[in-house]
């Protein structure tokens, strides 16, 4: 079962806070007109693809990767990633003079996979899941000795995607509704930490893809389940939870209000809005918080609501694909 009594509070986010100054961005908040108008809210965009490698996954990576002792860092880090994680841990490798070696599937878009050997990381492709990819991880560990750092279900990966939680109620104090991709539970859970140990009527809404949506089967189960991996727009949401899984899940559970299930040409046409409307070419997980108000038809009249636009790192490729499902799914 998961843990329940260590999970990362508050106060430990704060630190995180000081800690990734001049390490990572501290991204804008941005009001989006056509959303507000479409919507009839107070729509606010969290820019987490303005971090340096176009993704909110380097906070986390960069918090856990800084807190490594000497043999740790010598021994090398080794870890599991849809994409962008991978890509974080590549990064503040090659800043702190850490070797990093990223396991990933064959459903990995390519422009990932090579995005992240350019910022000098080992890769290696790894069977047609993420589950299959961490098992890859978890034997070097085992065999070399190297250090784990998992994208999600760690305390320290977690306490550093809650540093977005501060920024958002710096930055706007009377939010409302926040929308953020839910996948392993690390951004949405550690979030939640920040935003309900500061503000506990914030509603914090985590959204996924329909199919294969481990957090949302494991938290109707009650428990870490697996389930089948599928291609998605929103490939950065891929992946199990992990069946021994110790922090993220509890975070979750602890923290998030509601979740809703998009389907594929929902989040198609998310992101031609992005591109059209807001001018940015987006990955499918950052605009999910926006495909689920349009299928699921919610309410946000009123409110001030903030969506997570969680990264950028799209191939122009799955942009057409997802371009072409949106006009025959209007």
């Amino acid at each position: 079962m998961p843990a329940t009594d260590v999970l990362p509070d508050l106060s430990r986010i704060y630190r995180a806070r000081q800690a990734l100054q001049g390490q990572v961005a501290r991204t804008p908040l941005i009001r989006s007109e056509a959303l507000s108008r479409r919507f009839g809210c107070e729509a606010w965009l969290k820019l987490e693809t303005l971090q340096p490698i176009g993704a909110f996954k380097l906070r986390g990576a960069t918090f856990a990767m800084s807190r490594l002792g000497p043999e740790q860092r010598q021994a090398g880090v080794v870890t599991c990633s849809t994409g962008n994680h991978g890509r974080a841990i590549a990064y503040a490798g090659q800043r702190l003079d850490i070797h990093t070696l990223i396991c990933m599937s064959r459903l990995v878009p390519a422009n990932k996979v090579e995005a992240i050997r350019a910022l000098g990381a080992e890769v290696r492709i790894i069977g047609n899941s993420q589950d299959e990819a961490e098992v890859e991880a978890l034997r070097l560990v085992e065999e070399q000795g190297m250090v784990y750092l998992p994208p999600f279900d760690h305390p320290d990966i977690i306490t550093g995607q809650g540093t977005i939680g501060l920024e958002i109620l710096e930055d706007l104090p009377t939010v409302d509704t926040v929308f953020a991709g839910l996948s392993g539970g690390g951004l949405v859970g550690g979030i939640g930490i920040a935003l309900k140990g500061i503000k506990p009527t914030v509603e914090l809404v985590g959204v996924t893809m329909d199919r294969g949506a481990a957090m949302v089967a494991s938290l109707e189960a009650g428990q870490p389940v697996q389930v089948t991996e599928y291609e998605s727009f929103a490939d950065s949401l891929g992946g199990g939870i992990g069946l021994h899984n110790r922090y993220s899940f509890e975070a979750v559970r602890r923290h998030m209000d509601r979740a809703y299930l998009v389907s594929e040409a929902a989040i198609a046409r998310a992101m031609v809005h992005f591109v059209e409307h807001e001018k940015m070419l987006v990955e499918g997980a950052a605009v999910v918080g926006v495909a689920a108000i349009e299928q699921h038809s919610l309410d946000v009249r009123g409110k001030q609501v903030v969506f997570v636009v969680s990264g950028h790192n799209v191939a122009l490729d799955t942009f057409d694909r997802a371009r072409a499902l949106a006009a025959v799914s209007r």
